[in-house]
């Protein structure tokens, strides 16, 4: 254990114990202490390192999650902001997973198309490669029309 300035006892958990479970880099994690995402983060008395307590590690743990999701700084932030009144603004917290849900499905469908294009170029080259001029017009013509998906 090590203490804050103000004597309070706090976990000894370091910046690289923290990336380790979370997943995110210690440049990140200073980064996200930097913006106010994660409240200012005690120092070991000796060493001046970083030292986490588990409420911390607990709310880099859920930004982990929402950062793997793709969520935004600014939604991440709301989701602390929402959290803090919990049960008062479930509408909130419901719109703002929705929204994140919506754009995830759209990337999706983005790299659907991109996956059927890169499928497509893979096919022409196999009909050039067997010689099959038929099979090579008609995959050109289906690569036309997933090239408008594209853009």
């Amino acid at each position: 254990m090590a203490t804050t300035g103000k004597n309070a006892t706090v976990s000894a958990v370091s910046i690289q114990d923290v990336s380790r479970v979370s997943g995110l880099s210690e440049p990140t994690l200073r980064y996200y202490e930097k913006i106010g995402l994660i409240g200012p983060v005690p120092r070991d008395e000796s060493s001046g390192h970083r030292r986490y307590d588990s409420r911390a590690v607990e709310t880099i743990e859920a930004l982990s999650c929402l950062r793997a999701a793709g969520m935004s700084v600014q939604d991440m932030r709301a989701y602390l902001r929402y959290l803090d009144g919990a049960e008062g603004n479930a509408a909130e917290m419901r719109d703002l997973f929705l929204r994140n849900a919506e754009r995830v499905a759209q990337e999706i469908e983005q790299m659907q198309v991109r996956l059927r294009y890169l499928q497509l170029k893979a096919d022409l080259w196999a009909a050039r490669q067997d010689g099959d001029t038929a099979r090579e017009r008609q995959v050109v013509q289906d690569i036309t029309s997933t090239i408008a998906d594209l853009r």
